[in-house]
């Protein structure tokens, strides 16, 4: 498969950030909810540079989005899965139907295009092996042009981080 058919255009814009913008996301990662006075305080500029930093970082595309992250086991969702996905066909049309079908699914909370034996790897997470054997075989094995899936159980959480470091 050409996974370059599949993937969304991306357009690589140059964005020059220096160590206050570095300083500034390190601590939004930390927590996305800390005020923009309690950040001037922390890297030493007044809160109109911080705000407009900020903001030019959003506009920029550098901040994607704010979000809650959720402890899946708090909301019956202890079940990890990692699924390993071949197609049969590899055509735009194919990756393209495939895509559309799991972005539908709820179930599935991370996808990526891989390279190797398998074509996608997702992250899914259910209540239980109950409710992943449902998932697997009354959704996932339904969705047309599925070659072969093999799931890899989570049975623990080494590190589990969304803060990149500059």
């Amino acid at each position: 498969m050409t996974k370059q058919l599949v993937k969304e255009e991306t357009t690589i814009i140059d964005i020059s950030l220096d160590k206050k913008d570095f300083a500034i996301l390190a601590l939004l990662q930390q927590n996305a909810r800390i005020t923009v006075k309690e950040i001037s305080e922390k890297v030493h500029l007044s809160t109109t540079p911080v705000h407009e930093r900020i903001k030019r970082m959003e506009a920029d595309g550098v901040i994607k989005q704010y979000a809650a992250l959720v402890n899946h086991s708090k909301v019956k969702k202890s079940l990890m899965v990692i699924c390993y996905v071949s197609l049969k066909a590899h055509s735009k049309n194919a990756g393209t139907k495939f895509i559309n079908a799991i972005n539908e699914m709820n179930e599935i909370i991370e996808c990526y295009s891989i390279s190797g034996e398998f074509d996608f790897m997702l992250k899914v997470v259910e209540e239980n092996m109950d409710t992943y054997y449902n998932f697997h075989v009354n959704k996932l094995s339904q969705i047309e042009n599925i070659g072969n899936v093999q799931s890899v159980f989570v049975m623990g959480i080494i590190k589990d981080t969304v803060q990149l470091v500059y």
